[in-house]
């Protein structure tokens, strides 16, 4: 598995100089749905430039690439392991947070619901998942230029699967990020990232957010 992993990551993860000034403006944004003191695990971390950014009592990277613990900052706690069989090994109802970007994408339709499930495990009742994801609605013409890409998700499809394992949604937000960063060296400032998360314009959006928690949906 390692070896495929890592030929994975230098084709299409490869680091980006803008991605911790992204990441960070992103945790920021985020910061009111991560309550005071949490315990936050990142599924899929990959650079950990996510959950480095994120202020928690408890932050947890797991990934499958064995790098993660090189990129994990001090005081995240990495794992090497494969979301798609071991959450349990993270235990259960041990989380107030738990975080995903880019990852259901890469499996199979019935693994990622799968995955969902074993998230609504590792929640505490009233956790929160926070999932970062191409939508296939706006970034239909390079979806399947990543190979490994198994299942598609929409702004609708996506709540539908959270709601089908018991989460009540919170929020969807169809257009948030631009779909990659391939392609552009270039650094961005913080407070460019966070001006366009904050503008109702957005420009070359292919990525979508979406909040769900347990209880009554509340979705906005």
């Amino acid at each position: 598995m390692a070896p495929k992993v890592t030929a994975y990551h230098r084709a299409h993860f490869t680091e980006h100089p803008a991605r911790a000034a992204v990441w960070r403006a992103i945790a920021r944004y985020l910061s009111p749905y991560v309550p005071a003191g949490a315990e936050v695990a990142e599924l899929g971390a990959g650079y950990c430039d996510w959950i480095n950014h994120v202020d928690a009592r408890r932050r947890v990277a797991a990934d499958v690439w064995p790098d993660v613990q090189r990129h994990a900052a001090p005081g995240v706690e990495s794992k090497v392991l494969d979301v798609a069989r071991d959450l349990a090994s993270l235990g259960d109802e041990a989380f107030d947070v738990v975080l995903a970007s880019n990852l259901l994408e890469h499996f199979t339709p019935d693994t990622a619901a799968g995955v969902v499930a074993g998230v609504a495990r590792l929640l505490r009742p009233g956790g929160r998942v926070i999932l970062i994801q191409p939508n296939f609605r706006l970034a239909w013409r390079s979806y399947f230029d990543d190979y490994t890409h198994r299942a598609v998700f929409t702004d609708v499809s996506l709540p539908a699967l959270l709601r089908a394992h018991g989460f009540a949604v919170e929020r969807v937000e169809a257009r948030f990020l631009p779909y990659s960063m391939q392609g552009s060296r270039l650094p961005i400032a913080s407070w460019l990232v966070s001006a366009y998360l904050r503008s109702p314009f957005k420009p070359r959006a292919g990525q979508m957010l979406v909040v769900a928690s347990k209880g009554p949906s509340r979705v906005r």
